[in-house]
């Protein structure tokens, strides 16, 4: 993106928060560590704006992430509701409207909605938009609007930043990690912001039924296409027995795509009996984000996700023929 029209984008955004108020934030269903880290620093910066505001998901937040500021105060959709609607939006790391999932009923009819994402398959829902596809993370976008925005940064929102750059791009290891993004690290970690710390708490613990999951995840271990292609799969039932939740499912997918040959790896999890979600990650040579926007999903060229209607081993089958004709 040319410089000139991202910073044209940052100051309609600057300008849509300064001029509006009681705004609804909302993110992602199934948030991530980007997608949580975003909210929270969408409402530090409301917060030292003196502006109202509401946090909100459809589900819960990750607990993992509850170190941040303002993980205390995101509503929880599914248990609580609001009795109101909502005239201003911001949604955070939402590549198209239907991610925010049933939230959207809060939405007035004539709500103005401020879109911020990084997602190059966004397709530019809302009112006003701050996109920036190159960027790592929809947090590098937050951290350039405070900047823009000429706020006094602390250790509040220079935790949100860094969690989500460091989740976002593998910690620090995958090819969004730019020069950019560990400048912004760097300056983070100069604030006071403890790396080792938070890499310690969202990339290396695990809990027990995590642990459990990942046996059972791993006993589905399946190839085809000459081993360019490999997938697990998990299923309702498997969830039920390790009293797994959907956050432990986390990171799963990158077993089968570390596999020293493999293409692209795949993560088959079943949402609901015949709702089944694919997380896709490519190694570099298939675009999986064509892909997945081709099945009503989106996300990255690397990293993308979809859903598919059926028992899990028909989307097993579609996707293994649909990813296929991508490596032939």
């Amino acid at each position: 993106m040319h410089a000139t029209e991202y910073s044209q984008q940052l100051e309609a955004a600057a300008k849509f928060i300064e001029q509006h108020d009681d705004f609804l934030v909302v993110s992602h269903i199934q948030p991530d560590g980007d997608a949580a880290s975003s909210t929270y620093a969408m409402g530090w910066l409301l917060d030292q704006l003196g502006k109202t505001f509401t946090m909100i998901n459809e589900g819960p937040m990750p607990s993992k992430f509850s170190y941040l500021w303002g993980s205390d105060q995101v509503l929880d959709f599914s248990k609580e509701v609001p009795s109101r609607r909502y005239k201003t939006i911001i949604s955070v790391d939402c590549a198209d409207f239907s991610r925010i999932g049933r939230v959207s009923t809060l939405f007035d009819e004539q709500a103005q909605l401020l879109n911020v994402d990084h997602h190059p398959t966004n397709d530019r829902f809302g009112s006003c938009h701050l996109i920036k596809h190159d960027a790592a993370a929809t947090v590098q976008i937050l951290y350039d609007l405070a900047i823009h925005m000429n706020m006094s940064l602390n250790l509040a929102i220079g935790d949100c930043i860094y969690t989500g750059l460091l989740t976002d791009t593998g910690g620090f290891r995958y090819s969004n990690t730019s020069p950019e993004v560990m400048q912004i690290g760097a300056s983070l970690l100069a604030l006071g912001v403890q790396g080792s710390e938070i890499a310690e708490q969202v990339l290396e613990r695990v809990t027990y039924s995590q642990i459990v999951l990942l046996q059972k995840a791993l006993s589905t271990l399946s190839f085809a296409h000459d081993r360019k292609l490999a997938w697990l799969a998990v299923s309702l039932a498997d969830l039920e027995s390790t009293g797994a939740s959907s956050e432990d499912l986390d990171g799963l997918v990158n077993y089968p795509r570390n596999v020293e040959g493999v293409e692209v790896g795949m993560l088959f999890k079943e949402k609901a009996p015949g709702v089944i979600k694919v997380s896709l990650r490519s190694s570099g040579l298939v675009d999986v984000a064509a892909i997945a926007q081709s099945l009503g999903g989106g996300g990255h060229v690397r990293a993308s996700g979809c859903t598919i209607q059926g028992a899990i081993e028909e989307a097993i089958a579609r996707m293994v023929q649909e990813v296929g004709s991508k490596l032939i």
